[in-house]
């Protein structure tokens, strides 16, 4: 099942994602007499979620095809998956070939990872702010894993059963300010707008193999860099094992697992995060030191 939250009439809705475009939780409630919530993240925390996959995929599916209340794949206008995470964690230099790009040494016994606020969180077509601080910010994409569970102390074999599913992401990084000092690393990633987050939750019975999906950063139509998810150094089992036995993760939790490669952003380009199989995420950039 494909589920994203798109702008009606100035709210943020959970909706279903069909062939035909997409469809509002809370139009199945009012036409089917159900009671799922209308809000991603609550869809997510409450355990619903499950349930409703498994709904839409034994009847629901079939029972919704023939809704009026489609709002056409044209006219989608989608919103971050949801705005307030508990923990939003981020991966650092988890393809070697992007820490050759850094000219850094790939960590290879642990992750390196380190965390974002909310407030950084934007949404598919916002604009990505290139804050005054900086002469040199990248963006890179990542794939996403969503956490559906509370769960602690996590083994890699039993990851896949907390997972809510995945996404698109495009992370930003204020590089010239990491690049003084790298105790610098949560300033140069907090600033307003550097976490775009969607547009589609693909729950895992959409995704074959996790491990074969290729993850492009993609600048104004050309590709910058592309991997396949098994050349990580720790895949996404691995990374929701470890951070598992650092901290309890709950519902909602974001894990954004690494990028095959960052490209410098300026005033007028735009950044996609393509991968297979999934809505392409696609931001344009504002750099505010540009009148």
């Amino acid at each position: 099942m494909r589920l994203a939250t798109v702008k009606r009439f100035g709210e943020e809705k959970a909706a279903i994602i069909t062939g035909k475009g997409a469809i509002l939780i809370e139009a199945i409630n009012k036409n089917l007499n159900l009671n799922w919530a209308s809000n991603l993240f609550d869809i997510i925390e409450s355990g619903q979620l499950k349930h409703l996959t498994d709904w839409y995929n034994r009847e629901g599916k079939s029972m919704i095809e023939d809704f009026h209340e489609v709002i056409p794949s044209s006219n989608i206008e989608y919103g971050p998956l949801y705005r307030f995470p508990k923990k939003i964690w981020g991966i650092g230099l988890n393809y070697v070939e992007h820490a050759a790009d850094l000219s850094e040494s790939a960590p290879n016994t642990e992750p390196a990872s380190f965390m974002k606020p909310t407030t950084a969180i934007i949404g598919p077509n916002d604009a990505i702010k290139i804050p005054h601080q900086s002469n040199r910010t990248t963006a890179e994409s990542e794939l996403g894993v969503i956490i559906g569970k509370e769960c602690k102390d996590v083994s890699m074999e039993d990851a896949p059963h907390v997972i809510a599913g995945f996404t698109t992401i495009i992370d930003m990084t204020a590089e010239d300010i990491l690049q003084v000092n790298p105790r610098y690393l949560t300033r140069s990633k907090s600033f307003d707008t550097f976490f775009s987050f969607g547009p589609q939750l693909m729950t895992p019975d959409e995704v074959e193999n996790v491990l074969n999906l290729n993850v492009s950063t993609v600048i104004n139509g050309k590709l910058h860099r592309k991997n396949i998810v098994s050349n990580m150094t720790f895949n996404p089992w691995h990374l929701v094992s470890f951070h598992s036995k650092v901290m309890t993760l709950l519902p909602g939790d974001i894990i954004s697992t690494g990028t095959p490669g960052a490209v410098v952003i300026r005033d007028g380009d735009v950044v996609e995060c393509q991968i297979d199989g999934f809505e392409t995420l696609a931001n344009p950039v504002k750099d505010l030191k540009v009148n």
